[in-house]
C-alpha cells in the first residue's frame, strides 16, 4: 500500500479535476455552500484540495465541498496538493478527512465503512484500527444500514443522532416507521426514544378484574398501610443500590393488590 509522499502544490483547472466515487458525502447544503462560495470569491480558497494524479487527469481525494464552492465562485485555477496514493488509501483518506470534520449524516459515514471495507477487502478490525475507533463502534455504524431508505432519509432530514437510529433497529421492521413518528412528533430525547421502545417492547400487563366465581384474595397483614411503608422502604434500598425497582398498586372492592 501506498502512503501520502511526494506533496507538491500545483493550480489546476477545475475541468481537470474529477470527484472521487470513494467520497462517503452524497449530499451537499445549498445555502452552506453559498456561504463557502462567497467566502472563496472575498478571500480565495485558504485550505487547498488534495488529489491524486491518475490516467485521465486528477482523481480528488478530499475538498469536494471547497471544489463545488470554487466553482460557484468562478476560480478559473484552484489550489491543490498532489499526493501519491493508491486507490484504498485514497478512499480510507477520504472517509477519515470526513469524519474529522463531522460532516457526514450517520447514514453516509456508515456507507462509507461498508464500502471501504466490501471494494478492498478488508475485515472490520482492520477498518476501526484505521479509522481509529473501536470495532463495536463499528460494528454498531454498520448495523445502521439494516434500516430501510426511508427511515434513514427521515432520520437525517430532521437531524436525529445515530442512538436515535440504533434504538428504532431494536423494533421489528413493521413497527419502526410509527415508532419514528412518535419520536419526531414529540421531539423525543435519546433517552426518552429508549424508554419509549422499551415500553413498546415490553407493554405492561393491566390488572384482571377478577369475576364473582373466582375466590377473593385475602390480605394476611391486617396494617396495609404499615406494609405499604415498609414496601416503599425496601424500594428505596433496592434503587440506591442500582437496581432500577419500581411498585404499581392494584385496588378493587375485593382486594388490594402490590406490583414490584
Amino acid at each position: 500500500m501506498y502512503t501520502f509522499q511526494d506533496k507538491r502544490l500545483v493550480m489546476l483547472k477545475p475541468s481537470e479535476i474529477k470527484a472521487s466515487p470513494d467520497q462517503p458525502r452524497k449530499s451537499f447544503d445549498e445555502y452552506e455552500l453559498t456561504r463557502l462560495s462567497d467566502s472563496i470569491k472575498a478571500s480565495g480558497i485558504i485550505q487547498p484540495l488534495i488529489v491524486r494524479k491518475t490516467a485521465d487527469g486528477y482523481r480528488l481525494i478530499a475538498g469536494e465541498r471547497r471544489l463545488k464552492a470554487a466553482i460557484m465562485a468562478g476560480l478559473r485555477r484552484i489550489p491543490c496538493v498532489i499526493h501519491k496514493a493508491d486507490d484504498e488509501t485514497a478512499a480510507l483518506y477520504s472517509i477519515i478527512e470526513n469524519l474529522q470534520r463531522s460532516n457526514l449524516t450517520v447514514f453516509e459515514e456508515a456507507e462509507g465503512i461498508s464500502r471501504l471495507i466490501t471494494e478492498y477487502g478488508i475485515s472490520q478490525s482492520e477498518a476501526a484500527a484505521r479509522l481509529g475507533i473501536s470495532q463495536s463502534s463499528l460494528s454498531n455504524k454498520l448495523r445502521l444500514l439494516k434500516l430501510s431508505d426511508c427511515i434513514k432519509e427521515r432520520i437525517s432530514s430532521v437531524g436525529l443522532t445515530e442512538r436515535h437510529a440504533r434504538a428504532l433497529l431494536r423494533l421489528p421492521e413493521d413497527r419502526r416507521e410509527e415508532a419514528l413518528d412518535r419520536i419526531i412528533a414529540e421531539g423525543l430525547t435519546v433517552s426518552q426514544s429508549e424508554e419509549y421502545i422499551f415500553s413498546l417492547l415490553n407493554p405492561e400487563e393491566k390488572p384482571q378484574i377478577k369475576g364473582q366465581d373466582e375466590p377473593v384474595r385475602k390480605s394476611a397483614i391486617g396494617d396495609v398501610r404499615l406494609f405499604s411503608n415498609s414496601l416503599s422502604k425496601l424500594l428505596t434500598t433496592l434503587q440506591n443500590s442500582g437496581i432500577d425497582a419500581k411498585s404499581r398498586k392494584y385496588e378493587t372492592d375485593k382486594y388490594i393488590e402490590f406490583k414490584v
